[in-house]
């Protein structure tokens, strides 16, 4: 089973029915998951008085099974109960029945001489703000010297959106069961989660099967298998070419750290249309990217002469400079082949006419927006799922992929699919980061990826260079430092034998 698949609330439910159906009982399955918690915690901490704090439903049950076998394996357990006892339900109900110690009242004072918190108040159902007694429980447990460790996701946080309902518990790390939620990587509840151990507790992989699997963590394993590596037989142009539409003089800095995103990300070709205005500023600084000047629209759609035979792509945005002229040159520019990058002063050039743009994109097009620049061109985008959902609905109305720039970065797709990203260091926050990731997006699909894939694999690049590059980095250091980031990943190709290696420019029906 993939690790990188992410369930919503619904989801999970839908697979522990699933398991039920199949023969599982609920009770195995909390038996599971609260022997799991107290694997780990015997694993992660020396013997200590515990605190273990119990909501009245399934979440409160795991913690009943927990406290159980802590308090067997000699630790010192206090347990108190949101609740009364014979108000529980279910399996909660049966694994209170089972546990022999004393149910104290859901109080701070239970707090005291802990030297661990095991959090099962809430779990993933919480959809409702935090207040009275929990309130004042996870505000005493955030007080509280001892580390805690929650059930399934830090209680006070929403599982689906990873918003905090009014107040959660500040986790150092956290237990769920059988994948992720979003709740543990999107901020803030991932800022809540600490730590995160999945663990398996009796749930198959066929569980999923009648499941819809729309949301990802972004890890190589989700794109990998559409990662183009060159082979022997590679020629240049089967890596496809990349244009970048800079702007007016003494702006172009934007536009040449895409373009050599582009190129160090792999692009057998990469060149930057300047007006000519500005042609002498860029001829002094580039090298291996070709420059052509490019005053009018007409320049521009000119130069774009090979998309029949190889992949191209457009990037526009970077220090193209807002007005009409941008929003001319890409309602031009979605009529070519070539498929379309569009970020920064492409996307706000469109502001006070986002339904001109949505009309002219195609499902291939994909759009980098920061929160501001999404904010105004989305204006009628709902937030009430949180950032993932208006994500997956800005780039349903859009009908281009979106990638939703932050440390939390989404990449969301028109069919409804949707990946977080989680390796980006705060370091990245710095100018000129976000048009280098558009370099390394247009690289990625010039080379034949799939506009989802290519955006995804772009942002996880971008996360592990800035990682490589570590606090002080600056734009210029991340096409510096992908090389060794790539070299870390990949192998060497092995020559495979082949009658005649290309020779000339490829059409575009043949393998890269």
């Amino acid at each position: 089973m993939a690790d990188f698949i992410v369930l919503s609330c619904d989801q999970m439910r839908a697979a522990e029915a699933a398991a039920i159906a199949g023969g599982t009982s609920g009770a195995a399955l909390m038996e599971a998951a609260g022997g799991r918690v107290a694997e780990i915690t015997m694993r992660a901490w020396e013997p200590r008085p515990v605190a273990v704090l119990c909501g009245p439903g399934n979440n409160g049950g795991d913690g009943f099974v927990a406290g159980r076998l802590l308090a067997e394996k000699g630790w010192t357990v206090r347990l108190a109960l949101m609740g009364a006892a014979e108000d529980l339900k279910g399996d909660a109900k049966l694994m209170a029945g089972l546990y022999e110690g004393q149910i104290e009242p859901f109080n701070p004072s239970v707090l005291d001489g802990a030297g661990l918190i095991v959090d099962a108040v809430f779990g993933t159902g919480l959809t409702r703000a935090v207040e009275g007694d929990a309130l004042a429980m996870i505000s005493a447990a955030n007080a509280h010297p001892a580390p805690a460790l929650s059930i399934d996701i830090a209680s006070g946080v929403n599982a689906d959106s990873g918003e905090v309902m009014g107040a959660a518990i500040q986790a150092t790390r956290t237990v769920t069961f059988f994948l992720k939620k979003p709740g543990h990587i999107l901020f803030p509840g991932r800022g809540f989660s600490g730590a995160v151990d999945v663990v398996p507790i009796g749930i198959e992989a066929a569980a999923l099967g009648q499941i819809r699997i729309d949301t990802f963590e972004n890890q190589p394993g989700l794109w990998g298998s559409q990662f183009r590596r060159p082979t022997f037989q590679t020629h240049k142009y089967h890596r496809g070419h990349v244009f970048v539409a800079a702007g007016e003089a003494l702006k172009g800095g934007a536009a040449r750290l895409a373009a050599r995103g582009a190129l160090r990300m792999g692009a057998g070709l990469v060149t930057v249309l300047a007006p000519s205005g500005a042609a002498q500023e860029h001829a002094a600084q580039l090298n291996a990217i070709m420059l052509r000047a490019a005053d009018s629209v007409a320049d521009i759609t000119g130069a774009l002469r090979g998309g029949d035979k190889y992949p191209e792509v457009v990037i526009i945005g970077p220090g193209a400079g807002v007005g009409d002229e941008t929003r001319e040159k890409v309602s031009a520019l979605s009529k070519m082949q070539a498929s379309l990058v569009l970020d920064a002063d492409a996307l706000t050039s469109f502001e006070d006419a986002p339904d001109v743009l949505f009309g002219a994109l195609r499902k291939e097009d994909i759009l980098t927006p920061h929160q501001g620049e999404f904010d105004r061109l989305f204006a009628g985008v709902s937030i009430e799922d949180g950032k993932l959902g208006a994500a997956r609905a800005a780039s349903k109305k859009a009908g281009a992929v979106v990638v939703l720039k932050g440390a939390d970065t989404i990449i969301a797709a028109p069919d409804g699919r949707a990946a977080v990203n989680v390796n980006a260091p705060p370091d990245l926050a710095t100018a000129g980061a976000g048009d280098v990731l558009a370099g390394f997006i247009g690289g990625l699909k010039a080379q034949g990826m799939p506009a989802f894939e290519a955006a995804c694999a772009a942002v996880w690049f971008h996360g592990a260079v800035g990682q490589a590059a570590g606090p002080g980095l600056i734009a210029e250091d991340l096409t510096e430092l992908l090389p060794t980031v790539l070299r870390s990943m990949l192998t060497p190709p092995h020559p495979q034998p082949q009658s005649g290696a290309a020779e000339t420019p490829p059409s575009r029906s043949q393998p890269g």
